[in-house]
C-alpha cells in the first residue's frame, strides 16, 4: 500500500464514516429519549435514496400511496382517541391538515414534471414524502406501547424493520438505483482527487452535527428532549409531553436517515434491503458510545468507516466480520467496568 492508495481509502472511510456518525447519532437520539432501538433506521435511507431515484427517472412514485395510508390511519386514531377522551369529544384540528398535506403530495407526484425539476427541489420533495413517516410509524406502533419494557419495544422495532424492507421491495422492486451527484466537481490535494458528493457528504454531515448541537444546547425544544432523556418522569411533570418527545425524535432521526440516503445514492447503489446493514454499523458505532455520549458515538461510527475502508483492502472477504466484531470488546468493557444491579421481581 502507498500513500496515495491510503489516502482513496481514508477518503472512503471518512464518507462512509460521517453517513454513520449522522445515523448512530439518530439511534442515540431516540433511545435516549423513547427507550427504543430504531432498527428501521436504515430503511429511512433507502426510502430517501431510492424515491430520489425514482423522481429523477420521472416516474411518480408509489411511495406517496404509503404516506396517504398512514396518514388516514394516524387520523382515524386520532378520532378514536378524541372519542374516548374524558373531556368529551372535540374534533382534533390536526387532521385535516394531515390529510390535506398527504393529498397535496398526491397531486404534486401526480402534475409535476418531476424528471425535469431542480436538484434541489427534487430532495426537497423527497424529503417531504419520507419525512413525515418517521413520526407516522412512532403515532400508530410505538405510541400505545410507550410504557412498555426495553425488549418489547426492541421487537416491536425489529417487526417494523421487516415490514418496512417489504413495503419496500413493493413500493420499488429488487433492482438497485443510484442517483445522479450533486455536482461533478472535484477537489485536488496532490495525488488524490476528491470527488464533490464525498465533500457534499462532509460538508452535510458536518453541519447537521453542528446543527443537532446547538439544538440541544441552545434552543427550549432541544433542552426539553434532553430533560425527558435524563427523566422521563420528572420531565413529564415539568409539563413536557413524553409523546410530543417521541414524535420529535422520530421526526429528526427519519429526517437525518433521509438525508443521509440522499447523499450516499450518487455513491452507491442501494438496494430495497440495503439499510439494515447500514444502520447496523451506525449500531456499533453507537455501541461505541455506550448508548449515551454523542461524540464518542460519532467518533466510534467515523472509525467503524476507516476500519471498513482499510479492511476491503486488506481483506474484503472479512470487512463486514471485522467491523462487526468491534462491537464485542466494547461490551465486555462495560460489562465489566457498570456494577450490576438485580432485577425486581
Amino acid at each position: 500500500m502507498n500513500f496515495q492508495i491510503a489516502m482513496l481509502l481514508g477518503q472512503d472511510g471518512v464518507t462512509n464514516g460521517a453517513i454513520y456518525a449522522l445515523l448512530a447519532l439518530s439511534i442515540l437520539l431516540v433511545f435516549t429519549v423513547t427507550r427504543i432501538l430504531l432498527i428501521p433506521q436504515g430503511e429511512f435511507v433507502t426510502y430517501g435514496a431510492l424515491t430520489m431515484a425514482t423522481i429523477q427517472a420521472g416516474q411518480p412514485t408509489a411511495l406517496v400511496w404509503l404516506l396517504l395510508g398512514l396518514s388516514v390511519l394516524d387520523c382515524a386514531c386520532d378520532l378514536y382517541a378524541a372519542a374516548r377522551s374524558s373531556h368529551g369529544f372535540r374534533f382534533p384540528r390536526r387532521i385535516p391538515l394531515k390529510l390535506g398535506y398527504a393529498l397535496l403530495m398526491v397531486a404534486l407526484i401526480k402534475t409535476l414534471p418531476l424528471a425535469e425539476l431542480p436538484m434541489a427541489f427534487q430532495v426537497l420533495l423527497t424529503l417531504c414524502l419520507v419525512v413525515p413517516l418517521g413520526p407516522q410509524i412512532y403515532r400508530l406502533v410505538f405510541q400505545p406501547i410507550a410504557s412498555a419494557s426495553v425488549l418489547v419495544l426492541l421487537i416491536v422495532s425489529i417487526a417494523v424493520h421487516v415490514t418496512m424492507v417489504g413495503i419496500a421491495l413493493l413500493l420499488f422492486g429488487p433492482e438497485g438505483a443510484r442517483t445522479r451527484p450533486f455536482s461533478e466537481a472535484g477537489l485536488e490535494l496532490g495525488p488524490v482527487t476528491f470527488n464533490s458528493q464525498t465533500l457534499w457528504v462532509i460538508a452535510v454531515s458536518l453541519a447537521l452535527i453542528v446543527g443537532l448541537f446547538l439544538f440541544f444546547e441552545r434552543s427550549l425544544y432541544g433542552k426539553a428532549l434532553r430533560a425527558a432523556a435524563v427523566n422521563r418522569l420528572g420531565a413529564r411533570l415539568m409539563g413536557i409531553s413524553p409523546t410530543l418527545a417521541g414524535k420529535a425524535t422520530f421526526l429528526l432521526a427519519t429526517f437525518i436517515g433521509t438525508l443521509s440516503g440522499i447523499l450516499i445514492a450518487p455513491i452507491t447503489t442501494l438496494y430495497f434491503d440495503s439499510g439494515f446493514v447500514i444502520s447496523l454499523k451506525g449500531f456499533v458505532g453507537a455501541i461505541i458510545g455506550g448508548l449515551v455520549s454523542y461524540p464518542l458515538a460519532a467518533l466510534g461510527a467515523l472509525g467503524v468507516g476507516l476500519i471498513e475502508a482499510f479492511s476491503m483492502f486488506w481483506a474484503s472477504t472479512y470487512k463486514e466480520i471485522i467491523v462487526f466484531t468491534l462491537i464485542i470488546p466494547f461490551l465486555l468493557w462495560r460489562s465489566l467496568a457498570s456494577r450490576h444491579v438485580e432485577e425486581e421481581e
